[in-house]
């Protein structure tokens, strides 16, 4: 009896360690983004990232330091990927667990996985040579890297999350309500989308958001098919660069202990801050029980 309640409090300590090792990761990653942040507020002010329009370190005359642009671009690519995924991802999660066989089911879900787990080199690669010349021709431009091309591989990526997660919250669904749809009169369509979405709705808006969190933090693929210009973007078929585009094409670039070094670094905090919230907005959906 001793030995069983030793290995208990074992096992509970050695998840709890765990547990406090990813918080203390967490915090450490935050304190050296803070840290290398100092330096460019103490030098350029707290408001000039955000007030400046845009991101021109490497000017000789005046080298300009706002994000505006990149957060814009950002926001933009992602709001078009949820703008394609979202209403695919749910279409497709109701599908897999209210309408398919459980012998569509063995045939789809591999593949969803296998979406999932597809490098975004290969997903970025994929738009350069197959989706470029496609929104070039289809829409008359000189070529398709832009927030189009971005959006649309964003949601493909974001899709997997999306689909898994509305999924296990429609399967978490009581069968009563269901039932109780029918006995009142409903259809299967009617029950589905007005009985059970409803009730799975907090899970389902998480999945969103996880998705939203997974297109934000995304770099190899915008940054191949975005066209990386630092212009404020007035529709979807312009060329934008991201946050994640701005640090990875200048840090290996950029003089240690310098401005523009410590501003990727603003760069990033924003970027660490953004995918918190919305992470934190996630969890907090799941976890809600009744709206």
């Amino acid at each position: 009896m001793k030995t069983g309640k030793a290995k208990e409090r074992l096992i509970r300590w050695f998840f709890g360690l765990n547990g406090l090792f990813v918080i203390f990761i967490l915090m450490a990653i935050l304190a050296l983004l803070v840290r290398n942040s100092l330096p460019f507020f103490q030098e350029m002010g707290w408001t000039t990232v955000f007030t400046d329009l845009r991101w021109n370190p490497g000017s000789y005359n005046e080298p300009q330091y706002g994000i505006r642009t990149l957060m814009l671009s950002t926001v933009m690519v992602t709001v078009g990927s949820l703008i394609l995924a979202i209403p695919l991802g749910l279409a497709c999660a109701a599908y897999l667990s209210e309408v398919a066989s459980s012998r569509e089911r063995e045939i789809l879900k591999p593949f969803i996985e296998i979406l999932a787990g597809i490098p975004s080199v290969v997903v970025g690669f994929f738009g350069l040579v197959v989706l470029n010349p496609i929104i070039a021709r289809v829409f008359g431009l000189g070529n398709g890297l832009n927030a189009l091309n971005g959006s649309i591989l964003l949601a493909i990526m974001a899709m997997p999350t999306i689909i898994s997660l509305s999924e296990d919250a429609i399967n978490a669904v009581p069968r009563e309500y269901k039932e109780a749809a029918y006995a009142l009169g409903a259809n299967e369509w009617q029950t589905l989308w007005k009985t059970t979405v409803p009730a799975a709705k907090s899970g389902i808006l998480a999945s969103f958001m996880l998705g939203m969190g997974r297109a934000i933090g995304e770099t190899m693929t915008v940054l191949m098919v975005t066209g990386n210009v630092r212009a404020m973007p007035s529709s979807f078929l312009d060329p934008v660069m991201t946050l994640t585009a701005t640090i990875a094409i200048e840090m290996g670039e950029v003089a240690f202990n310098t401005t523009h070094y410590y501003g990727l670094f603003v760069v990033g905090l924003v970027l660490f801050i953004m995918t918190f919230l919305v992470n934190l907005a996630s969890d907090i959906l799941a976890h809600r029980k009744s709206w």
